[in-house]
């Protein structure tokens, strides 16, 4: 029993650790960020840190998979609605990452595009989540192509996958460029273009 309550503790000590310093890393990014910091806000003695984690690298690892895990959820969630037609589960899909971007909700942001450009070249360990975590997220907007081809929604030049990635390196640029200038003006185009490339039936 004192075994599975100092289990449990370890783990909500943890997984508060991250919680907190997910909002931090938002705001700052992730190489500005001091480990005390994130301590602090937790409400973590300082100095405690490695008890939790090995290294930064690894916090930062187990952070962005716990994302991942998250956000695929969700997405399995909306693409997975079979009581909505595939075409409109990505456009459902498209309309909350146009919402939460555009949002002045911190908490909403997506992690991935404040940090992929930062740490890819810093934390291979990072890198590596950060390219399954994607490349998962694009199979699984390329499933939902397929039903929407399946079901003569759309009519295709290229395959489904190929579509995905070009959907979603898209809109991950749009969001790099929104954080910039901090207008929407390249979501709400992404968005137009996204449109026009899932247009019912191939018309063009």
């Amino acid at each position: 029993m004192g075994s599975e309550k100092t289990q449990a503790r370890f783990a909500d000590t943890r997984q508060r650790i991250i919680d907190s310093a997910r909002n931090i890393i938002l705001g700052k990014g992730y190489a500005a960020v001091g480990l005390n910091e994130i301590l602090n806000s937790a409400g973590v003695p300082k100095g405690s840190f490695y008890h939790y984690f090995k290294s930064k690298d690894d916090f930062g690892r187990v952070l962005l998979e716990e994302y991942f895990d998250d956000y695929h959820v969700m997405i399995n969630d909306c693409l997975g609605n079979q009581h909505v037609e595939p075409l409109q589960r990505l456009m459902n899909l498209f309309d909350y990452w146009l919402a939460t971007q555009t949002s002045d909700c911190l908490e909403e942001k997506c992690i991935v595009v404040k940090l992929c450009a930062e740490v890819s070249d810093l934390s291979e360990q990072m890198r590596e989540v950060l390219e399954k975590g994607m490349k998962g997220v694009q199979a699984r907007i390329g499933q939902c192509i397929a039903e929407a081809v399946d079901a003569g929604q759309l009519k295709l030049e290229v395959t489904p996958e190929e579509l995905a990635r070009e959907l979603y390196a898209m809109w991950m640029g749009a969001t790099l460029i929104n954080k910039v200038n901090r207008t929407g003006d390249s979501l709400q185009l992404c968005m137009a273009a996204t449109k026009r490339r899932l247009n019912p039936t191939g018309i063009h």
